[in-house]
């Protein structure tokens, strides 16, 4: 299993709105980057995500999984552009901040404290571990 991170802004599309999509999940759509889609070419079935509410929140809110693998970005003509869908599997009982992740020096390499403008990232398995235990969340 590989980990990732999703960002949005919780205007547009929050853990709410993820929740209330069941199981049947929600295509991750509308992203424009390159190596953002190439990152999410690069998902399978049962991968976890942290959903981030970026913008105001700036946290860690959530736990994702993909649940249906890459396919073209329904909101696009574009051939180029495709996206994931993702469900939400469970709330973190403690939200974890941008800035509590840039305090700990465990993850001081991570994606989001390198380059935090990027929408889809990987997250290692020791900085999944890492961040579920400050948000007071099973990581399994």
């Amino acid at each position: 299993m590989a980990y990732w991170l999703f960002k949005s802004e919780p205007e547009t599309w929050g853990w709410d709105d993820q929740v209330a999509k069941g199981d049947a999940g929600e295509e991750w759509d509308g992203v424009r980057n390159y190596q953002a889609r190439n990152f999410m070419r690069a998902m399978a079935l049962g991968d976890r995500g942290f959903f981030y509410h970026s913008q105001s929140d700036k946290a860690v809110v959530g736990i994702v999984e993909v649940c249906a693998e890459v396919h073209p970005d329904s909101k696009s003509d574009d051939p180029r552009w495709e996206c994931v869908d993702i469900r939400a599997v469970r709330p973190f009982q403690q939200p974890v901040t941008l800035e509590q992740i840039k305090a700990d020096p465990r993850l001081s390499e991570m994606v989001l404290v390198r380059n935090s403008r990027l929408s889809v990232q990987p997250v290692t398995e020791a900085e999944w571990r890492a961040i579920c235990a400050m948000g007071q969340t099973d990581p399994d």
